[in-house]
């Protein structure tokens, strides 16, 4: 096959998820002409049309459908043997993807354990974004937060978690009213509310907030405050006086117990939890799943 239409098959690949020529120029970085050009050749090279033009951007054909479908497959097949060529490490090491406020609060003072435990293994921590892109296979094990039932069947559900306001004392004593069953909308709409803008993917941002609310039988407008994207730091607002965040039970257990943050509240079940995802199944990482199992269920 010439270099010309392989390269014209990738370009095909990635225009194939778009609406239209433009919005795939955008993601791409080149010029829509440059776009329309290229796809041109390689149909005038394979002998038979990918696309159908219309006024409102452009539609795959039947034998583009089929191509796509083909490509998406072999290209995606090809970056992860291309990654496992890469991934040169050592047999020792486990490279572990999670969240940074799960890894701040709760993974990280128990690490220690791990270690005592397993000395001859080491793990390394990705905790870049908000969010796990466990799509992406660069990682041994994962730990992500998310709704039940998790969109990742093979996921192994290890933690559901829990939803409490928490507040800095201080903020409890000058709004009494939240120690009151009979708090009504107004007083509500007066407190700051505090917000994990993105507890997962897609999520509306006062998401568990507007389902806390909901829990309880109270109707006021959860969609105000201030937003964060991790909860870590919602908390730390909270504890600074700011207002009330929605804070998550497996983070919050320091807080609560050195009395940083306080609750008039009971905890309400998130219906979500925290779910691991084997990406290299070894002994190494075996053993890492039991261990975090283990300090779960202590």
């Amino acid at each position: 096959m010439k270099s010309s239409v392989v390269s014209g098959l990738w370009l095909f690949n990635q225009v194939a998820g778009h609406s239209s020529f433009t919005s795939a120029a955008k993601a791409l970085h080149l010029t829509t002409g440059a776009i329309s050009q290229q796809i041109i050749q390689l149909e005038v090279q394979l002998g038979f049309t990918l696309f159908e033009r219309h006024s409102r951007g452009i539609r795959l054909t039947p034998k583009g459908l089929q191509l796509s479908q083909s490509t998406q497959f072999h290209f995606t097949e090809l970056g992860k043997m291309v990654e496992e060529l890469q991934a040169e490490k050592p047999h020792n090491e486990i490279r572990l993807k999670l969240t940074p406020s799960f890894a701040f609060k709760w993974l990280v003072p128990r690490l220690e354990s791990f270690h005592l435990d397993n000395p001859d293994l080491q793990v390394q921590i990705f905790a870049e974004g908000a969010l796990v892109n466990s799509e992406l296979k660069d990682y041994d094990v994962a730990i992500d937060y998310g709704p039940h039932p998790y969109r990742n069947k093979s996921a192994e559900r290890i933690l559901d978690e829990q939803l409490l306001p928490v507040m800095s004392s201080k903020y409890l004593e000058e709004h009494g009213w939240l120690k009151t069953p009979a708090a009504t909308p107004a007083q509500w709409r007066d407190a700051t509310l505090l917000h994990d803008a993105m507890p997962w993917d897609r999520a509306p941002r006062d998401y568990e907030w507007l389902y806390w609310a909901s829990n309880m039988g109270l109707d006021f407008k959860t969609d105000s405050g201030h937003f964060f994207n991790r909860t870590d730091m919602s908390m730390s607002a909270a504890e600074a006086g700011v207002g009330i965040a929605m804070a998550r039970m497996a983070l919050v257990e320091d807080e609560l117990e050195s009395g940083r943050l306080v609750s008039p509240f009971e905890p309400v079940d998130a219906n979500a939890g925290y779910y691991l995802i084997i990406n290299t199944k070894s002994e190494p990482t075996e053993r890492f799943r039991q261990w975090l199992v283990r300090q779960i269920q202590q």
